[in-house]
């Protein structure tokens, strides 16, 4: 399996931006769909976008399209996460994960970093 390891998150105001990025080891990178994924306290995890193992394809959850942008490096064998206005319904747990399949396949996202904690302030 490919080993993930999340950054960037941290507490920020209603309309600021962030910048998760996930650092991947282990496999060859650019076999792998790679996703983001979060989870809020009390609630079930939820997409967030995925992208395709070359960069060209992204599916982007509705509650994010138009203000993140997940992109990814197969050089630096990294996937990151543009969040921009955010807002307090954004409060949650941020995962990375990876997919050998088709980054369409949420289910089969199988590989999960730690996670990173995003909060949001109102």
């Amino acid at each position: 399996q490919v080993q993930l390891v999340e950054s960037g998150g941290g507490l920020v105001q209603t309309g600021d931006s962030l910048r998760l990025s996930c650092a991947a080891s282990g496999r060859t990178f650019s076999n792998y769909a790679m996703g983001w994924f979060r989870q809020a306290s009390g609630k079930e995890r939820e997409f967030v976008a995925t992208i395709n193992w070359n960069g060209r394809s992204t599916y982007v959850a509705v509650s994010a399209k138009g203000r993140f942008t997940i992109s990814r490096d197969n050089v630096k064998n990294t996937v990151t996460l543009q969040m921009n206005s955010l807002k307090p319904e954004d409060t949650a747990v941020y995962y990375c994960a990876a997919n050998s399949g088709s980054h369409y396949d949420l289910s089969d996202f199988g590989s999960w970093g730690q996670g990173t904690q995003v909060t949001v302030s109102s």
